[in-house]
């Protein structure tokens, strides 16, 4: 297939490109490099003769006409966000513009396109999202794909709002598409703003260890190369209009997830004082939402997919990962707001 993948650059997004160009794909790489972007992340296949990038702003309809008449791509993955939940608070706007009428966009130039080519059999526009627009759970049940919409952050909403402008694309004008909505992921190339690379950084910088509350939060973990695999699977052998929950089957409370991490390094880079003695808990995040789970019988059932990497083995190689590639992630941390509280203006 020849694939268009909004926000390539970003951490999923290089994922999914990264192993799509392995299985002899051709990509084409659409980012705004806006601040958690980096082209390194997909360094690894930026000489390939499958892959090519474009800088665009999914804001920008004009550009992405241009884009989808000079590629022609076959398919469409649309995973470009605003997605931090604490910038969300901070500043929604940037969230409303991007994931919500940057969506508009994408939608609106995927069906000039797919119309002006004659709605070829094929073509696929394949909406990428979260578990959080579902809300927050109690101690038991999971989400499924029926469970009602309850988002409860500005970044949560317009991830739902997104949701509904892709299903009402293909109900109205028949756009061919496939949803899904996944857990929390970690990983390689994860943008050091997130809880996993927080806390391995901070760790080995002597730093606090943040955790929101008591850390009784849970969380179900997906490895992000596991998302990857599951998300070409879906763009490939997805029912239309249909939507897939992706879940790790990998559910831990933050605190324990913290403290997972805390014994790895204390495995692999030892120092006088065990790394947990740093974890210090800080006031917690507005409107934070207490567990998330996911119910992935569908892809399963469906598809024949199930995640492959434990979330013990996956810490484990994200944490060796961040160890052997401070090259990455030192410059980083000189981005706007990384290693700095946000979501405190509620």
């Amino acid at each position: 297939m020849k694939i268009l993948v909004t926000g390539g650059a970003g951490f999923i997004g290089s994922a999914v490109v990264r192993l799509a160009v392995s299985r002899g794909h051709e990509v084409v790489n659409l980012d705004a490099l806006t601040y958690a972007a980096c082209l390194e992340n997909v360094a690894s296949v930026s000489g390939s003769n499958l892959y090519s990038f474009e800088r665009a702003d999914i804001r920008d309809r004009a550009r992405l006409d241009e884009i989808f008449a000079l590629h022609r791509p076959d398919v469409v993955m649309h995973l470009a966000a605003e997605s931090h939940v604490d910038r969300s608070i901070d500043g929604p706007g940037d969230f409303i513009l991007t994931n919500i009428n940057g969506t508009y966009n994408m939608l609106e130039a995927a069906r000039a396109y797919w119309q002006g080519a004659g709605r070829p059999a094929g073509f696929r526009f394949h909406h990428i999202s979260t578990d959080e627009v579902f809300g927050s759970l109690g101690a038991e049940g999971q989400f499924t794909e029926d469970t009602s919409y309850d988002p409860r952050s500005p970044y949560s909403a317009s991830k739902a709002a997104s949701d509904h402008l892709v299903r009402a694309w293909h109900e109205t004008y028949g756009l061919p598409v496939v949803l899904t909505n996944c857990s929390n992921n970690y990983g390689p190339f994860h943008f050091p703003e997130k809880l996993v690379p927080v806390v391995i950084l901070n760790a080995l910088a002597g730093k606090p260890i943040p955790v929101y509350g008591g850390g009784e939060n849970v969380r179900d973990w997906l490895y992000v190369e596991d998302h990857a695999d599951a998300l070409l699977l879906v763009v490939e052998k997805g029912a239309l209009g249909r939507s897939y929950n992706i879940g790790g089957e990998n559910e831990r409370r933050n605190i324990d997830l913290v403290k997972t991490i805390c014994g790895i390094l204390d495995a692999k880079r030892p120092k006088a004082a065990p790394y947990a003695d740093q974890i210090t808990y800080v006031t917690d995040r507005p409107g934070h939402d207490a567990r998330y789970a996911i119910d992935p019988s569908r892809i399963r059932e469906e598809l024949g997919w199930r995640p492959s990497v434990t979330v013990e083995d996956g810490l484990a190689k994200t944490v060796q990962w961040y160890l052997d590639n401070e090259a990455w992630w030192k410059p980083l941390q000189a981005r706007a707001g990384v290693g700095v509280r946000l979501g405190v203006k509620a």
